[in-house]
């Protein structure tokens, strides 16, 4: 019992100091069987393996077969706009565990000067390319690196800042559950909703979430992954 609150206590807390989300067990008022079944147990031992070997079998292939394009994004994101062609984001992972994601980059430097900000269609900070890159999802290749460093999953709930996350459970406690699971790339929520311009519609994003939380399985996933395909060829990202 120590060392699970003991990992409640670290597992919420942000980086560089900052205040700390307030444990699952104080703000939901559960019990502690409830909170470890669903936390670390999260879906079967099969289910996981089969979808952690899918993982990164599909990672390792995309970015072998997907090198030429890789290099070509990297390319046109360094010279299209001032600043490095990498960005790197703290997010909330599976556990409540926090990681860096990363991202080619699709807006100015310096974005973020005022604080954590959701974006919108005419985001002004967002670069000519960086436009083209979120309409086709390009600027997420790098995050089948966070793939193979086993912090992400193909498909997952999209990982939020501890900012945002605050903000949502004020509004929706049941976003905890969410936090079962290894935040995708891509999700039901991103491929039936899209991205979420503030929180109240990340919270409607999140119901779709929760309902694939439900039915994790593989072939679900590859149904969401041709989905993505499709939003990725149609530009229809944002």
């Amino acid at each position: 019992m120590a060392a699970f609150n003991q990992n409640q206590e670290y597992v919420l807390r942000e980086y560089r100091g900052q205040a700390s989300l307030p444990t699952f067990i104080d703000l939901y008022r559960v019990s502690t069987d409830t909170v470890r079944e669903v936390i670390f147990d999260g879906i079967e031992m099969t289910t996981r393996f089969a979808k952690r070997s899918f993982d990164i079998l599909f990672s390792s292939v995309i970015m072998l077969l997907g090198l030429p394009i890789f290099l070509t994004v990297l390319l046109i994101t360094k010279l299209s706009s001032k600043g490095p062609a990498f960005y790197k984001q703290e997010r909330i992972g599976r556990n409540g565990i926090p990681f860096y994601i990363y991202k080619f980059r699709s807006m100015i430097v310096e974005s973020e000067v005022n604080g954590p900000q959701t974006t919108s269609d005419d985001d002004p900070r967002i670069t000519p390319w960086g436009n083209i890159m979120r309409k086709t999802h390009l600027d997420e290749l790098p995050q089948f690196w966070n793939v193979l460093k086993g912090e992400m999953s193909i498909v997952g709930p999209r990982p939020e800042r501890a900012f945002f996350i605050r903000q949502i459970t004020e509004k929706a406690p049941a976003y905890w559950k969410l936090l079962a699971l290894k935040p995708g790339i891509t999700s039901i929520g991103q491929v039936g909703y899209g991205y979420a311009e503030n929180v109240d519609q990340m919270v409607e994003r999140m119901k779709l979430d929760l309902g694939y939380l439900q039915e994790v399985n593989i072939l679900t996933d590859l149904e969401i992954i041709f989905k993505t395909v499709g939003t990725m060829i149609g530009g229809k990202g944002k």
